[in-house]
């Protein structure tokens, strides 16, 4: 492992505690530093990336994982959706290991991400709200539909493989300024 990819783990692996005191907010932080390892790969030359997919599911694991201790407080229909949507995901990545094939994470879609994120902020802001499992497949089903556009772009559109993280946040700030 390269000093660039011990950087990276590190950022996002402590990037992911907040979760574990604030859910919501913390689940945010983490989506959002989820993103930073692609600045990093831009900005940082220590050794650089050798597999940038691989290092990504593996600490997309690390947060999944604060995520999950997290939902193992919970109970009832959103627990068990939230542990079955985490183990899901785990044998895609597992398999995406194996077959080094980005578009079958089109079969595995990180819904339990998607679905942590929506109990938290109902936690948070809706508490006497509940969730049966008839809701819960009515929740579901955008959830899916988001995550599914969201991986095809990613992992089988590929439409974002030809843009350094960089290079967009500075296009677009340029246009900003230039709005302003």
């Amino acid at each position: 492992m390269t000093f660039e990819e011990v950087i990276i783990v590190l950022v996002r692996s402590l990037g992911s505690l907040l979760v574990l005191k604030w859910a919501f907010v913390g689940a945010i932080i983490a989506i959002l530093v989820d993103f930073s390892d692609l600045f990093m790969m831009n900005l940082l030359d220590f050794g650089g990336v050798q597999n940038y997919q691989s290092l990504d599911k593996f600490t997309d694991l690390v947060y999944m994982a604060t995520f999950l201790v997290v939902a193992l407080r919970w109970s009832g229909v959103v627990r068990n959706i939230a542990i079955a949507l985490f183990v899901y995901r785990v044998v895609g990545v597992i398999v995406f290991e194996i077959v080094s094939w980005r578009g079958l994470l089109l079969f595995f879609p990180n819904v339990f991400e998607f679905w942590f994120l929506f109990v938290a902020g109902l936690n948070r802001f809706k508490p006497r709200y509940e969730i049966t499992y008839r809701r819960a497949v009515i929740w579901l089903v955008p959830l899916l539909i988001l995550k599914e556009f969201q991986e095809y772009v990613l992992h089988w559109g590929k439409w974002l493989d030809k843009y350094r993280a960089v290079d967009v946040a500075a296009d677009w700030w340029n246009f900003v300024v230039g709005v302003l």
